[in-house]
């Protein structure tokens, strides 16, 4: 389960055996190995990919369900790798027995999403297999978009002095689902922060386009996963203020009560972003402008040392490193 949560396991997976057996001695595509979507060149142009699959349980959750996830996720990283969503295509695995009501529920709360998103769902397949072959419904979703003009982005632009920012509160997601289970006996307003940070993103490409290095969604693995796989891949330093980083009282109390770090809890609705320090307050101004991001923050900045490592500020003076996620802490969160 550990190499599907997103952390140390998942990127151990990826580079160790996917990558030199799918790749080979072939350079790949254009852009960062690793980012969420790929780069391919079409003709005269280029175009981004990317897919995902989405095995969340309960399938409704407060503030959405898996087949809003399924869109907004899918859209999300095409988004941060500085593309406009065009086109998606769906797979759904259905268990014999599912409920009819069920799959329509979903199959509408996708649609709904698509059109939130502007993005049109232009085809796809559909499996059924044997009841207890899987857990009621999975769906998988491929999406195409059209490269933003202006950005150029990749762990390798990323400069010491930039600034980072965080588009709003963290863990929501992951804390909601596992409420949502009836795993934790705490009682908590919270919902799913799962949307679309398109119209956030291009808000911020609007206002400070040349000056954004990198952007991600932090889903799993959180905030720190994300943010170590950018130190790994730039070898420079992450430094985070605690203080900054905007995190729910709901979602803080549940990981203090189960030993969790709000930095490795998944978000559906967040991003990070990189940023020069010449154009980070403008790019903020703009962010908390934007719908949805009034809540944006920088919550650090890139230095040299230590090489490779995030560090976190604590509002007591002292500083301790995070790391990526170890093990599976929320499994089936997305």
């Amino acid at each position: 389960m550990a190499h599907g949560a997103g952390g140390k396991a998942t990127r151990r997976l990826v580079e160790g055996l996917f990558v030199p057996l799918l790749y080979g001695p072939q350079p790949a595509a254009d852009g960062d190995l690793l980012s969420d979507a790929a780069r391919v060149a079409v003709g005269d142009t280029s175009v981004a990919i990317t897919t995902d699959s989405f095995v969340v349980t309960p399938l409704v959750f407060p503030g959405g369900s898996i087949g809003e996830l399924a869109v907004n996720g899918t859209v999300n990283d095409l988004a941060v790798s500085g593309a406009v969503p065009v086109a998606l295509v769906t797979t759904f695995v259905l268990e014999a027995g599912l409920p009819s009501e069920v799959l329509v529920a979903e199959v509408q709360a996708m649609a709904r999403a698509a059109r939130a998103a502007g993005v049109a769902i232009v085809g796809g397949d559909t499996k059924v297999v044997e009841h207890g072959k899987t857990d009621r419904l999975y769906i998988t979703t491929t999406g195409i978009g059209r490269p933003m003009a202006g950005l150029s982005l990749g762990a390798r632009s990323v400069r010491v002095g930039d600034k980072i920012v965080l588009s709003g509160p963290i863990g929501d997601h992951g804390i909601t689902i596992l409420l949502a289970r009836g795993e934790l006996d705490l009682e908590a307003r919270l919902s799913s922060d799962t949307r679309s940070v398109l119209p956030l993103v291009e808000a911020l490409a609007g206002a400070a386009a040349p000056g954004i290095r990198w952007m991600r969604d932090p889903t799993r693995g959180g905030v720190a996963t994300s943010l170590n796989e950018l130190a790994l891949d730039s070898g420079l330093a992450i430094h985070l203020f605690e203080e900054a980083i905007p995190v729910r009282d709901e979602v803080r109390g549940a990981c203090e009560l189960l030993g969790l770090d709000p930095l490795h809890i998944a978000n559906e609705g967040q991003f990070l972003a990189v940023l020069a320090p010449d154009v980070a307050d403008q790019a903020l101004e703009a962010l908390r402008a934007a719908p949805g991001g009034s809540e944006a923050v920088i919550v650090g900045e890139v230095r040299e040392e230590p090489a490779a490592a995030v560090l976190v500020t604590t509002r007591y003076g002292g500083s301790r490193i995070v790391d990526m996620l170890v093990g599976d802490p929320l499994p089936r969160i997305c």
